[in-house]
């Protein structure tokens, strides 16, 4: 083996995932392009790891450049071009079935860790967390827990209650409880949080599914727009607010408290942060770093993120989102990412850099902490 050979095998294999099954699956294409280009060439070999909205799990660069080419995982029918699957997780790869698809040094497994670019249902919801842990897999990021717990807005909000931390009004409807009737939701609705609301797939990020509704007669195609994507449904009451986003990560050193990043404040051009904002006008929403509020507000949005990092028992990173009440200046807490957005434009890496840790030391301490915390579990 030449030095050279020596050096590469001693590198992090780094299995990035993309794509999946979700109605996220074209951003997780953004967030992965970010996360292979800024990882350290010097510690990091990059294994692209794809999911079809199939299911299907492929190995590979060229499916990858093929993904961002045609802005989803291509779709293979022949099982022999599957270069991958959750039965193989964890498992040692015969490198003569992966000549091409992976150049590696490594003769025990195809990767050492595992970094989901990924999000929504059955990525970010615990659903993928715990096929990893199943594999005794390390991987970047929250646990089957806290994935669970802050994917859920209805469950994640009742936890955050018990602490003290308000949120907006809202009302959950499930899917057959709406279609028993929906008469009883809908005076309910107007009774107990008025017009306008948000609703809300309970299941779901980057604002899919969300509808902004102002009258009354607008409430029940929301509401079934909103049960296209999950069985569970909120609707919330609109408040007057600046929209602030503050990034937690967890710290390298043992009992270390999480870092906090500064707050940052998001301010749509559109009726609301809806997904059209988030990825597809490059002038739908304004990002200020740090937020234009006062700085006693600042540190108590620091804090608050903060104790909701801690309360839904978060590992590694989250994004915490929250809303400052124009007039009454009360904080309160919207939602949780713990899979938060990285591509070029996204709030967590900007944040971060912000606060001191760049894109490129961010993912090193995300990767290097997940290793740690595997460690850890494997002594249990």
């Amino acid at each position: 083996m030449t030095k050279s050979d020596d050096k590469k095998s001693n590198k992090i294999r780094v299995a990035v995932l993309y794509g999946g099954r979700s109605a996220e699956h074209e951003v997780s294409l953004l967030s992965a392009a970010n996360v292979i280009q800024y990882l350290d060439p010097a510690q990091f070999e990059v294994v692209p790891m794809g999911i079809d909205k199939q299911g299907n799990w492929f190995l590979g660069k060229d499916v990858f450049l093929k993904s961002l080419e045609n802005k989803k995982v291509p779709k293979l029918y022949d099982s022999m071009n599957t270069w991958f699957t959750p039965e193989w997780i964890g498992k040692p790869v015969d490198q003569t079935f992966l000549p091409e698809k992976i150049n590696s040094s490594h003769e025990s497994s195809a990767f050492d860790v595992v970094f989901p670019a990924v999000h929504g249902t059955l990525c970010e919801d615990g659903a993928l967390q715990g096929l990893l842990e199943l594999a005794g897999v390390p991987y970047v990021g929250c646990g089957v827990l806290s994935s669970a717990i802050g994917m859920d807005k209805d469950i994640s909000k009742r936890l955050v209650s018990q602490v003290g931390i308000a949120f907006a009004p809202y009302v959950v409807i499930k899917q057959e409880q709406w279609k028993n009737n929906p008469a009883h939701f809908s005076k309910h609705i107007q009774e107990k949080l008025s017009y306008p609301v948000f609703v809300k797939p309970v299941n779901t990020g980057s604002s899919i599914g969300i509808t902004k509704v102002k009258t009354e007669d607008q409430l029940s195609s929301a509401i079934e727009e909103a049960f296209q994507f999950d069985v569970k449904v909120i609707v919330e009451k609109a408040l007057d607010i600046f929209e602030l986003e503050v990034a937690v990560l967890e710290s390298l050193e043992s009992n270390g408290e999480p870092i906090v990043s500064v707050v940052g404040e998001i301010k749509p051009r559109h009726e609301f942060y809806s997904y059209d904002a988030k990825y597809i006008d490059e002038n739908g929403a304004e990002l200020i770093i740090p937020a234009q509020i006062p700085s006693d507000i600042q540190e108590k949005a620091r804090q608050m993120a903060k104790e909701i990092f801690s309360v839904l028992e978060c590992e590694g990173m989250a994004r915490v989102d929250l809303f400052l009440d124009k007039k009454t200046q009360q904080i309160y807490f919207n939602e949780i990412n713990t899979i938060p957005g990285f591509t070029k434009i996204s709030m967590y890496p900007k944040l971060m850099q912000a606060s001191g840790i760049d894109y490129t030391a961010l993912l090193s301490h995300l990767i290097h902490l997940a290793m740690k915390k595997h460690g850890q579990k494997r002594q249990l």
